[in-house]
């Protein structure tokens, strides 16, 4: 079996080949896959993680997730103390800026945290994930450490490409699987 580290990169390769058009049209219909899900429907507050270039787009998501009348927390990265706090969003437009690792963040007038207990679904990314839900992250931990503060019961949901399912991960005790994937 493959290292983490050289998953990442064959992952990265991929994604980062992928066109521009490809990645658009699976993003819109993982956005229409998810949005039907009980789980979404049900959820007043739904927390997304922002997109970088190469991921499944959860701009769009985000949107039409507020014009839809949903709570959007996204996450505040914490650096130093290598921990995600929750914060809602109204408008992503004025209210993200480049944060950490270049990922946008909440910027400081825009900071509304939010205690974990309010959010009803969590959409979860990942460079890859398995049929089952394990799932392979940047390697930093971030959502493995957010993930466990949840009640069992929350809803989590990984969003992938199909180019990002592979048959296995190497998985260690600290590793937090989704509950459901979405691929296109």
């Amino acid at each position: 079996m493959k290292t983490k580290e050289e998953l990442r990169k064959e992952i990265r390769v991929k994604l980062e080949s992928q066109s521009e058009a490809a990645r658009e049209k699976k993003s819109s219909l993982i956005k229409e896959k998810l949005f039907r899900t009980q789980e979404f429907k049900k959820a007043k507050t739904i927390m997304f993680y922002v997109s970088t270039n190469f991921e499944v787009d959860t701009k769009e998501m985000i949107n039409n997730a507020l014009k839809n009348g949903k709570n959007v927390a996204v996450p505040y990265v914490l650096r130093e103390e290598k921990k995600i706090v929750p914060s809602l969003i109204k408008d992503p437009e004025n209210d993200l800026v480049k944060g950490p690792y270049g990922i946008h963040h909440p910027h400081k007038e825009s900071y509304k945290p939010i205690p974990i207990s309010r959010i009803d679904l969590v959409i979860v990314p990942g460079l890859a994930f398995t049929e089952e839900g394990k799932r392979l992250g940047r390697g930093a931990g971030y959502y493995d450490r957010f993930l466990k503060k949840f009640p069992e019961e929350t809803p989590t949901i990984g969003i992938a490409f199909n180019i990002q399912v592979i048959a296995e991960i190497p998985h260690n005790g600290h590793d937090i699987a989704v509950k459901k994937l979405i691929v296109a």
